[in-house]
C-alpha cells in the first residue's frame, strides 16, 4: 500500500462529493483511515495499518487465554491470534448470534492480527493537519491508545494508536497466558514466526522491489495498494522457502514469477464454482423488487465464471430477467466460451439442473446459455455497458498496469448501479471512498454506496 501523498484528485470520490467539505485545492489529503463503531462510537485506524477486512466465523478457542483473545483464526492458509477490542476495551458487546463477527485484519511491522469490531463502515480521508490532541472525554478508551480525534461529515472519529495498544509488551503478556494447547500447537508456531527481512535494510522495512520489477515482466502482474498485503505476506514465505532449500530468491525466470505467484489466484479459477463458494456469493446479493438483473463479468476466461455465475443468479433471482456480459481479451478462449464442453465428473453436483449430454460432452441448457452474452473484449478500453447491479473482476485489477488500476476501480464505480456490488480477487483490497466492504471469507466483495 503506497504511502505517498495523495490530493483530492487521487480519492476517487463519488460524483457530487467535496471531500467532506473541503476547501478546494487548499487541503493536502494526506490521511486515510478504515472506520468502525464500538459501543456506539465512531473510531478509525491508519489505513497503512490494515492489512485487509473481512466477516469470519469458527474461531479456535485457546484454553487459558486472557479473556480479550477471542482465539486463532485461519486465514487463507495463515493461522493469527483475533482480538476482540470491545473485551479489551471493556465495551458493551451485542447479545451473541450466528453472524460472523466483523473482523480488521491489522499488519504490524512482522506481525498480522485480527481485531473484532462492532461494525465496519468506509474509508475516510482527510488532512492530517485537521487531526486533534486526544482527550480523555472523546472516548471510552485509555487516552494512551488514542492517536487523535478529527471531525468529519459531521461524525467525531477517535483515532486508535494501534501500535500502542498491540506493543510487544502487550504481545507478550498476550502470550504468556496462553499455553501450547496440542490442537493449535502448529497455529502458536505460525504466530511466533517472525517474517523474514532482507539484510541490509532498516528495521521492518522489506525491500522488495526487484519483485516488483520482475512480477511485471514475467507475468505481467503490477503491484500496488490493491494487492501489496498479499505480496508482503508471500514474500516473508518466498524468502524463507528458497533459503532452506538453497536457492536464491530473485525471480530469473517465468517459472519462478508464476510460483512465486502461486495461491494468489481466487478460489476456483478456471474451474466452476462448489456450493459453498456459490453460497456465499448469492449471500452478498440484495433482495430487489426490480424486474430485470444484469452483472459484467470481467475476465471470464473459457466460461466456467460466467456459467457459474448464471446459475447462481438463476437460483437467486429465478422470476426476474437476468443477463450476463461476460468479456475477456483472449480471443480462443472468448470464442469457445459459448459451446463450452465438459466432462461430468468436472462440474458440481449443484449444476445437475442446468447441464445435458451432448454428442461430444456435457453442455449447460439453453435456459442457462440464453442468459450470457459472451464478448471478446479489453477491459481498458471502455465500453458501452450501461449501469449494472454486479460486476465480477476477480484478479483483474492486479494483472493491468499500475496506471491504470485505479481508473479500471473507478470505472468499476461508474459502471455499478447505487447499491451495486463489486467482487474483486480474493487478495485484491479495494481502499477507495465510496466503497463498502460486504465481503465474507473467501470472497473479498465491496457495495458501491
Amino acid at each position: 500500500m503506497s504511502s505517498e501523498i495523495l490530493d483530492i484528485q487521487d480519492l476517487n470520490l463519488p460524483v457530487g462529493s467535496n471531500a467532506s467539505g473541503y476547501k478546494e485545492n487548499t487541503e493536502v489529503i494526506d490521511y486515510k483511515m478504515v472506520t468502525f463503531s464500538l459501543g456506539g462510537k465512531d473510531y478509525g485506524i491508519d489505513i497503512m495499518k490494515v492489512k485487509e477486512i473481512s466477516k469470519a466465523a469458527k474461531f479456535t478457542f485457546v484454553p487459558n487465554s486472557i479473556p480479550f483473545v477471542k482465539g486463532v483464526y485461519n486465514l487463507r492458509g495463515d493461522i493469527i491470534s483475533v482480538i476482540d477490542l470491545r473485551v479489551m476495551f471493556n465495551l458493551p458487546i451485542p447479545e451473541s448470534n450466528s453472524a460472523p463477527e466483523n473482523m480488521i485484519i491489522l499488519r504490524l511491522e512482522d506481525n498480522v492480527l485480527g481485531v473484532i469490531v462492532d461494525t465496519i463502515d468506509k474509508v475516510v480521508a482527510i488532512s492530517s493537519l485537521r487531526i486533534q490532541p486526544p482527550h480523555p472525554l472523546f472516548g471510552d478508551i485509555n487516552i494512551k491508545f488514542i492517536k487523535g480525534i478529527v471531525e468529519n461529515d459531521d461524525k467525531l472519529y477517535i483515532i486508535i494508536d494501534v501500535e500502542s495498544v498491540f506493543d510487544q509488551k502487550s504481545a507478550d503478556a498476550a502470550m504468556k497466558k496462553r499455553p501450547v494447547h496440542s490442537s493449535v500447537k502448529g497455529a502458536e508456531a505460525q504466530i511466533e514466526a517472525p517474517a523474514a527481512r532482507v539484510p541490509g535494510t532498516a528495521a521492518g522495512d522489506i525491500d522488495y522491489s526487484f519483485i516488483v520489477e520482475t512480477l511485471a515482466t514475467f507475468s505481467k502482474f503490477s503491484v500496488s495498494q490493491f494487492n501489496e498485503g498479499w505480496i508482503k505476506s508471500r514474500y516473508s514465505t518466498w524468502v524463507q522457502q528458497r533459503k532452506s532449500s538453497g536457492q536464491s530468491v530473485q525471480l530469473k525466470s517465468g517459472i519462478d514469477s508464476d510460483e512465486f505467484l502461486s495461491g494468489f489466484s481466487s478460489p476456483y479459477s478456471g474451474l466452476f464454482w462448489d456450493k459453498d463458494y456459490a453460497d456465499m456469493i448469492t449471500e452478498l446479493l440484495p433482495e430487489t423488487d426490480n424486474a430485470n438483473y444484469s452483472a459484467w463479468d470481467v475476465g471470464c476466461g473459457k466460461g466456467e465464471e460466467a456459467y457459474s455465475l448464471a446459475s447462481a443468479l438463476k437460483k437467486r433471482y429465478g422470476s426476474k430477467r437476468i443477463k450476463i456480459n461476460a468479456n475477456d481479451r483472449d480471443l480462443l478462449s472468448i470464442s469457445t466460451a459459448p459451446n463450452l464442453v465438459f466432462s461430468k465428473n468436472t462440474v458440481p453436483e449443484i449444476y445437475d439442473e442446468y447441464i445435458t449430454e451432448g454428442k461430444n460432452g456435457w453442455h449447460f441448457v439453453s435456459l442457462i446459455k440464453d442468459l450470457i452474452l459472451f464478448e471478446y473484449h479489453d477491459v481498458t478500453n471502455g465500453n458501452q455497458l450501461p449501469p449494472v447491479d454486479l460486476i465480477i473482476a476477480r484478479d483483474v485489477i492486479s494483472f493491468q498496469p499500475r496506471d491504470d488500476q485505479q481508473k479500471l476501480c473507478d470505472m468499476f464505480y461508474e459502471k455499478l448501479k447505487p447499491g451495486g456490488i463489486l467482487i474483486a480477487g480474493a487478495n485484491e483490497l479495494v481502499f477507495t471512498e465510496g466503497w463498502v466492504p460486504v465481503g465474507n471469507g473467501l470472497v473479498s466483495a465491496y457495495r458501491k454506496n
